[in-house]
């Protein structure tokens, strides 16, 4: 199966975990996420429906207009991929002016951008939701002309919405199928990248979405998918899981030497009756 690019760049994007999460990815009518991020597994997976959330408003926004408006928005957005556009000084006044922006359409194509222009295509926000992150200098931002196609054409089969984690969870019912990935927990104090929005996702949140997970499979029948680093930590709130090891790499570091491969987890909570087929 072909493998197709997200229009965004993101932070612990799951493009190239792909094989592995469809291999541990169950059957069913809808797949739910409630951290769909650049929406990499949405994009190479093969659901009759998808219901697609994120805590991100900008980023549920882009995806609605790019669904709904998608000749028009791809139009208008390439404006501000030229060389003009493409300077620190231009950079900085349109960061500034999508910070001010509240019309959903224009936030939109500057949202995407700010993803295309900034350093490493990070989603950060300050304690006031204010977009901090710094110009790129990338000699040619590429613009995601046929990505952005391809999300929209999709996209017709999915719902976006911009909620918290637990209220998408609770829409899940039997014949849905969960993948959830969440902010990482950090390797290292140093490590922590993980605060791609105003709200911060803490230990607490983890191990709830651990047992929420637990909850869903055994109670409502619905097998939850949750990718990690693997740590002692993981390893602990996953524990109800059946736990499959993959090499992720890590894309963040500024020094490239950094960029090494490390080990991340899938959990994969299952209901009793069907234990055997992943054993």
């Amino acid at each position: 199966m072909k493998k197709n690019r997200a229009f965004l760049k993101w932070a612990g994007g799951k493009y190239p975990l792909i094989e592995d999460i469809r291999r541990h990815l169950p059957a069913g009518d809808c797949l739910i996420e409630p951290f769909v991020g650049a929406g990499s597994v949405f994009l190479n997976t093969d659901y009759e429906k998808y219901i697609l959330a994120d805590i991100n408003s900008d980023l549920i926004n882009l995806y609605n207009i790019v669904k709904e408006r998608t000749t028009e928005f791809i139009g208008d957005a390439r404006l501000l991929f030229d060389d003009e556009a493409n300077t620190s000084q231009v950079y900085y006044l349109l960061r500034s002016e999508f910070n001010l922006c509240t019309e959903a359409y224009r936030r939109a194509i500057l949202f995407l951008y700010l993803n295309r222009h900034c350093y490493n295509g990070l989603c950060r926000y300050n304690l006031s939701g204010v977009f901090n992150v710094p110009f790129g200098r990338y000699k040619k931002p590429y613009f995601p002309e046929n990505e952005l196609h391809l999300f929209a054409e999709k996209a017709q089969k999915a719902v976006f919405v911009c909620e918290h984690y637990q209220q998408t969870l609770e829409k899940a019912v039997a014949g849905s199928v969960v993948y959830c990935d969440p902010p990482y927990v950090p390797l290292s104090t140093t490590a922590n990248f993980m605060s791609y929005h105003t709200n911060g996702f803490n230990n607490l949140e983890q191990k709830n979405l651990a047992l929420m997970a637990y909850r869903l499979a055994s109670e409502a029948q619905v097998p939850v998918l949750i990718s990690n680093h693997d740590t002692v930590m993981t390893r602990e709130w996953y524990c109800d899981a059946v736990i499959h090891v993959v090499k992720g790499r890590r894309t963040i570091s500024s020094n490239i030497l950094g960029r090494s491969k490390v080990n991340e987890l899938l959990a994969l909570y299952y209901y009793a009756d069907r234990q055997n087929a992943i054993d």
